[in-house]
């Protein structure tokens, strides 16, 4: 029977926040952290439900929290939120000295920030879509791109129409997985939570993302890296993640074809052979 999120659902409180967080696999196996993206209603479990014990079989420890200011997890103010602090007591308080992050958009960013600031708590980094600040404009030529304004019009509207909407430009397969239940579960998790979604909106351009990484680092990040983006991806484009392969020293890309945002999502199976292989082989 597979798991379900009531079955790893767990909680700590650490110096400055309480954390909910899925846990599965062996303790004393190879700590995977996966970190959630910024959509709304976006927690570690509906981020990667079909991941977490598909990799935990494979002997890893597998660790999927809810970053504060998200699902089941502490309220912070985005405009004065380290969510670095964060996965760091996270990792204190479950005996973690370092892990391989593994990071879907937002999440993803945050794991670039991590191998580069707190390089001694990382072992592996992947990342799905992550989007970086690339100048002169945030996602590309003509500014944020349409899923973006998406991702952020649902931070106020939340009803199963906006998630529907949502959900159809997070993925490439729309027919497959924009369906009613999805978009239905993803409103009422959004709703579950309301004062997480006026934090964001409150912060505009700073939430989800409070701090941005320093591109110019990019090559001081000495992690074995991995970096998977959607060919099809139409909230951040796969530009940003070629122009991080080329600067991170130990990276390659991997472009899947027919993939929008989620790739952990609508390619699971691919994606958890990528990183079973890639944190046991490197």
């Amino acid at each position: 029977m597979a798991l379900t999120e009531t079955d790893v659902a767990r909680d700590v409180t650490t110096t400055d926040f309480t954390i909910h967080y899925n846990e599965a696999g062996p303790a004393d196996g190879p700590a995977v952290v996966l970190v959630h993206g910024g959509g709304p209603g976006a927690t570690g479990w509906s981020n990667y439900s079909p991941n977490i014990e598909t990799i935990a079989a494979a002997g890893f420890r597998v660790i999927a929290p809810d970053l504060p200011g998200w699902g089941d997890s502490s309220e912070v103010d985005f405009l004065d939120y380290e969510p670095l602090d964060a996965l760091c007591q996270l990792l204190d308080a479950l005996g973690i000295e370092k892990a391989a992050f593994v990071g879907n958009s937002m999440g993803g960013h945050t794991s670039i920030r991590m191998a580069i600031e707190r390089p001694e708590r990382v072992s592996h980094l992947m990342t799905m879509g992550a989007p970086l600040q690339l100048k002169p404009f945030l996602f590309g030529a003509t500014g944020p791109s349409e899923g973006i304004k998406i991702m952020y019009a649902g931070y106020t509207d939340y009803t199963p129409e906006a998630m529907k909407r949502l959900v159809e430009i997070m993925v490439f397969d729309t027919a497959r997985f924009a369906t009613p239940e999805l978009c239905e579960q993803r409103s009422v998790a959004a709703s579950k939570r309301p004062e997480h979604l006026a934090n964001v909106a409150k912060a505009g351009i700073r939430g989800p993302i409070p701090i941005w990484a320093d591109l110019d680092r990019l090559a001081e990040i000495t992690a074995p890296s991995l970096l998977i983006h959607g060919r099809d991806d139409r909230v951040v484009t796969f530009e940003g993640t070629l122009f991080a392969a080329a600067r991170i020293p130990d990276s390659r890309a991997h472009i899947i074809n027919r993939c929008g945002h989620w790739a952990q999502l609508e390619h699971a199976d691919e994606f958890n052979r990528l990183v079973i292989d890639f944190v046991a082989n490197n």
